[in-house]
């Protein structure tokens, strides 16, 4: 019989405004092992200096970088540089795009979320956090169609509330946490799939 739970083995996430304390929060929750990558995108200025994957990684144990051109993904945390597209290739590397803008945004949550179905298909996880725009909607509608698994942040718990209130209600998400539940419940939800597959 088909085991119905996925080996996951990517996670996207999308953020805005007040992204970076939830970004902070998710991340803060995750040990130094977590076995997976982490691919974010969070909308920044265009001017603004690279800080983002400094200061996140003061915040959490985990190994955080502004992701290169044609870097091999690894067990890490890769942010989106500022006025920079994020895509990850069929092949598991990720690639820099300075197209035009999706959603009034560049990088763009559903750029890094659709090249991520090509990549990773059904063992791909996506979260939604707060942001004042519906940027990642379409993203995360794509990634339910092809099996994948989306969290969403509760939006009463948000920042700003447009961008997790659009991907409610662009597809049935599997998630829908409070911010402080979200990293943890990856946490769980990644080990429990990774036991149960152990024994397949």
């Amino acid at each position: 019989m088909k085991n119905e739970i996925n080996l996951f083995e990517a996670v996207v996430i999308g953020s805005s405004a007040g992204g970076i304390h939830a970004l902070s929060s998710v991340l803060a929750a995750l040990p130094s092992e977590f076995p997976l990558p982490i691919i974010i995108v969070q909308h920044l200025h265009p001017h603004s200096d690279s800080y983002l994957a400094h200061i996140l990684g003061t915040k959490c144990e985990l190994k955080v970088k502004q992701a290169d051109e044609k870097e091999t993904i690894t067990n890490a945390v890769y942010i989106a540089p500022p006025n920079y597209h994020l895509l990850i290739e069929e092949d598991r590397s990720l690639s820099l795009s300075i197209d035009k803008h999706v959603n009034f945004a560049r990088p763009s949550v559903d750029v890094l979320f659709e090249s991520a179905i090509y990549a990773y298909q059904d063992k791909l996880i996506a979260i939604i956090l707060t942001g004042a725009n519906n940027d990642g909607c379409q993203g995360v509608k794509n990634i339910k169609e092809n099996g994948g698994y989306v969290i969403v942040q509760e939006p009463t718990t948000a920042e700003a509330d447009a961008m997790p209130k659009a991907a409610i209600a662009a597809t049935k998400v599997d998630k829908i946490l409070p911010l402080e539940q979200i990293g943890p419940y990856l946490l769980a939800m990644v080990n429990h799939s990774r036991r149960v597959h152990r024994f397949l």
